[in-house]
């Protein structure tokens, strides 16, 4: 198999791939041409079909195609034009081929969260906690699996909890360097922040968001998950609800991000910042990442608001500028 990460300009392409988006376009000319986001493992890549012709068999989103085409740069980036399409058969594609997976071990990080549960004190806290990621099979195996987001950060199998436990270390590493912090509330928010988002997206290959992610929201989703939990608990202290649930409701820090509410508590606070940085910087590796040999800076990332380079400054020695 051809891999996304490996296309150079002039490729001749003739492979599976996952068709992510499908819009149906057209020219200046009033000429309709597809615009299609393919999808492998290793990243996603723009199509386009110009000529709809019979070679251009039907087919739909999240569906497996083949295709024909060529691959060519367009404003600095690579994309296929695309001159023939059919709907992949049964057998001709392995599903894992074009699922982008987290490289980090899902049962470590898994025993890893759940070690965190067993050492929260509060008696509370650590049953509710246990209800969701212990008890419920289905919730813990979706959680170890489920993408953290659609485009933005941590958008593949794994990402959710590799996002859940760097931003649960981070809040970890902050909750001893400063007065007045609860940990246990602290890092019972930490875990529970994006639970809410096994519901907001489907599972992988779609990874799009549900009727639920669309019309709530993985906050509005959590809290309500929290609410319903809680309450099956004996005694579970109202106050102590209402502030874990003020965690989750202010955890993206303004109301133009999405949160309904601002924080109000240093939990709260810590756990906004945690859930940034660690969503931003993925973002930054990411970007990183995709930097070849023969360039120092990213495109601009309308995300980030910024162009990105890698601090290894031994790209001038390697290329003559030192």
């Amino acid at each position: 198999m051809r891999f996304i990460e490996d296309f150079k300009e002039n490729d001749h392409i003739i492979d599976h791939y996952l068709c992510k988006q499908k819009q149906s376009l057209k020219t200046r000319t009033g000429k309709t041409y597809l615009s299609l986001k393919l999808q492998d493992k290793t990243g996603l890549i723009d199509g386009k079909v110009w000529e709809m012709t019979n070679d251009i068999q039907d087919f739909e989103e999240n569906e497996f195609i083949k295709i024909d085409g060529l691959v060519l740069t367009y404003q600095n980036d690579l994309q296929i034009k695309i001159n023939r399409i059919r709907r992949s058969s049964p057998g001709e594609y392995d599903a894992a081929d074009y699922i982008p997976r987290t490289d980090k071990d899902i049962s470590e990080m898994y025993r890893q969260i759940t070690t965190y549960i067993k050492n929260i004190s509060n008696p509370f806290l650590r049953q509710l906690l246990e209800s969701f990621f212990v008890k419920d099979k289905d919730i813990s195996t979706t959680f170890q699996s489920h993408s953290a987001a659609k485009n933005l950060h941590h958008n593949f199998y794994g990402g959710l909890i590799e996002h859940t436990l760097s931003v649960t270390q981070i809040c970890e590493f902050i909750s001893g360097r400063y007065k007045y912090v609860n940990r246990d509330l602290l890092i019972a928010s930490a875990i529970l922040h994006d639970l809410g988002k096994i519901y907001e997206l489907s599972p992988f290959p779609g990874n799009d968001y549900t009727d639920d992610g669309q019309l709530l929201g993985h906050i509005v989703i959590c809290s309500e998950m929290i609410s319903r939990e809680a309450d099956k608990i004996p005694n579970f202290p109202k106050r102590l609800k209402s502030l874990l649930m003020h965690s989750i409701l202010a955890h993206h820090g303004e109301l133009e991000y999405g949160s309904p509410k601002q924080p109000k508590t240093m939990e709260a606070f810590i756990l906004h910042f945690a859930d940034n940085i660690d969503a931003k910087l993925n973002m930054f590796a990411e970007s990183v990442g995709e930097l070849g040999s023969k360039t120092a800076w990213s495109p601009y990332n309308k995300i980030l608001a910024r162009n990105i380079t890698n601090s290894d400054f031994s790209f001038e020695i390697e290329n003559g500028k030192d």
